[in-house]
C-alpha cells in the first residue's frame, strides 16, 4: 500500500465510483497532480461493487423539477449530459481496457397492470416532452424482449448499459493508480476539514483540495449525520442459465430491466449468464447505522426470489446461488449534488439514490473542472452546488422512511387487488418527498 503521505495536491475520501472517476479525470486534466484516494475498506467496498450494473441516464428528480429549480435550458442540458455520460462510461472503459462487459442495449420497465400501464404512459408523455427518449411498448413489443408474466405493456429507454460492477470498479482502481495516483485502502478518514483531512489514529493529511466522496458511509463523518438516508437495497442471482433457457426468457440485446410498482426492482444478464436481480425493502436502521449484518435480511432475499419467479415463471427451479446487499445514499430531496468551494477547497458528489454508476462519471468529470478552476458546460448544470435540506432528526427519520417503505408496499398491494391506481400513492409522495 505504500506510506500515506503528509500532504498531496487532492486527497479524495472514498475509494467508490465517485472517487476513482474524480482520480481519473484530474490526472488526465494535469498528470502533474499529486493524488491521493483514502479508501477505509476495499476499493468499492460500498454501493460501486455491489449495485444492479445499470450505466444509466435515469435521474431521481424528473427535467420537470429540474426546471422549476433551475430553468427548461439547465434542464435540457442535464438530461443531454446524462445521456451523453452513459456513452462516456464505454469510452472511458474501452479507452482504459477494462473488460466490464459494458453493453449498451437500453432498459426495459414492464407494466404489467392498468395501473402501473397508465404511470409508464404519463412517463412516457413526460419523456416526449424533454427528449428523454424512452418509447411506449405493447405487450407483444414488450414481451419479445423479456418474456415476463401479465405483461400489458412496457416503456423502453436505449439510454443505459450493462456492467459487471465489481469489475469496473477494480478496473478503475488498477487505471487511476497507472495514471500516478495513490490508492491506500484500509485507511479510516475520521474527520474532514478545509485544507485537511484527520485520519483514525490523528495523523492529517494536507491537501489544498479536499473531496467527500463518501455516499451512504457521509453521515459517519462528524456535522454530516442528516445530510444523507442510508437506505439498504438487497440483490440475489441465479446459477448461469443456459441457452435454452434464455431463448424463452429473451434480453438478447443484455437489455436491464425493470417494472412500474412502487417498490423499486431491478434485473440484468450478467457477463457469465446469470439472472442478477435486486430491490428496496429492507428497512432504514435508526442513526442511520451501517453494520453488515445489515446488507443480509432473509425474508427481503426470500421476496426477492420469488419476485422474479413470478416475473419470469419459466425459470421454474432454476438455483439461486448468490445474496448480497448494501447502502446506497439518498438526498432529503431525492436531488444528487456536486460541488467544490474554492475559498475552503473543500468538494464533495453524492445522493445518487441508486443511480449512481453513470453519475459518479458525471461527477468525476465535473469535479475535474472544478477543482482546476475550469469553467465548462459541466459546471454550468443544475445540480452543481445544489444544497438538499438536512433530513429531520431521529426518531422522526426512522420513522418517515420506514413509514415510506411499508406504504410502497401497500400501494402496490392494493393496485394488485383492484387494477386501479393507488388511492395510497398521493399520501406516499407525501412522506417520502418525492
Amino acid at each position: 500500500m505504500g506510506e500515506i503521505p503528509a500532504r498531496a495536491d487532492v486527497v479524495i475520501v472514498g475509494g467508490g465510483f465517485t472517487g476513482l472517476w474524480t482520480a481519473h479525470y484530474l490526472l488526465l486534466a494535469d498528470p502533474a497532480l499529486d493524488v491521493v484516494v483514502l479508501e477505509a475498506e476495499h476499493v468499492g467496498f460500498g454501493a460501486s461493487g455491489r449495485n444492479g450494473g445499470w450505466v444509466s441516464a435515469l435521474w431521481p428528480v424528473g427535467p420537470r423539477t429540474l426546471a422549476r429549480r433551475g430553468g427548461a435550458q439547465a434542464a435540457r442540458a442535464m438530461v443531454a449530459e446524462l445521456q451523453n455520460t452513459v456513452d462516456e462510461v464505454g469510452r472511458a472503459t474501452e479507452s482504459a481496457a477494462i473488460d466490464c462487459g459494458f453493453r449498451k442495449g437500453g432498459a426495459i420497465a414492464l407494466a404489467r397492470s392498468p395501473a402501473q400501464a397508465a404511470r409508464a404512459r404519463a412517463e412516457v408523455d413526460e419523456a416526449r416532452e424533454w427528449g428523454l427518449g424512452t418509447r411506449w411498448l405493447d405487450a407483444s413489443e414488450a414481451s419479445e424482449r423479456l418474456a415476463a408474466s401479465r405483461v400489458v405493456g412496457a416503456t423502453f429507454t436505449p439510454h443505459c448499459a450493462r456492467v459487471h460492477p465489481r469489475r469496473l470498479v477494480d478496473g478503475l482502481a488498477a487505471t487511476v493508480r497507472s495514471q500516478g495516483a495513490q490508492v491506500h485502502e484500509g485507511v479510516r478518514v475520521q474527520a474532514i476539514g478545509p485544507g485537511h483531512v484527520v485520519l483514525e489514529g490523528g495523523e492529517q493529511v494536507s491537501a489544498p483540495h479536499v473531496i467527500r466522496a463518501t455516499e451512504a458511509w457521509t453521515p459517519l463523518l462528524p456535522g454530516e449525520r442528516r445530510t444523507v438516508a442510508p437506505v439498504y437495497s438487497l440483490m440475489v442471482a441465479t446459477e448461469p442459465l443456459s441457452e435454452e433457457q434464455w431463448s424463452r426468457i429473451g434480453l438478447a440485446e443484455r437489455e436491464v430491466f425493470s417494472d412500474h410498482r412502487h417498490v423499486i426492482i431491478y434485473g440484468q444478464r450478467t457477463v457469465d449468464d446469470r439472472l442478477a436481480f435486486g430491490g428496496r425493502g429492507a428497512p432504514y436502521h435508526f442513526g442511520s447505522r451501517i453494520k453488515p449484518e445489515f446488507d443480509h435480511e432473509a425474508t427481503v432475499f426470500a421476496d426477492l426470489r420469488a419476485t422474479l419467479t413470478d416475473l419470469l415463471p419459466q425459470l421454474g427451479d432454476v438455483e439461486f446461488t448468490h445474496a448480497w446487499g448494501g447502502p446506497l445514499g439518498i438526498a432529503r430531496d431525492w436531488h444528487p449534488s456536486v460541488g467544490h468551494d474554492p475559498s475552503t477547497g473543500l468538494g464533495w458528489a453524492g445522493g445518487y439514490v441508486g443511480d449512481g454508476v453513470a453519475a459518479t462519471n458525471l461527477a468525476g468529470r465535473t469535479l475535474a473542472d472544478l477543482v482546476t478552476g475550469r469553467s465548462t458546460a459541466l459546471t454550468q448544470l443544475p445540480w452543481v452546488g445544489h444544497r438538499s435540506r438536512k433530513w429531520e432528526p431521529e426518531p422522526a427519520r426512522w420513522a418517515g422512511i420506514n413509514a415510506g417503505l411499508r406504504l410502497a408496499h401497500a400501494a402496490d398491494r392494493e393496485e394488485a387487488r383492484t387494477g386501479h391506481p393507488a388511492r395510497l400513492a398521493a399520501l406516499l409522495g407525501a412522506v417520502t418527498g418525492h
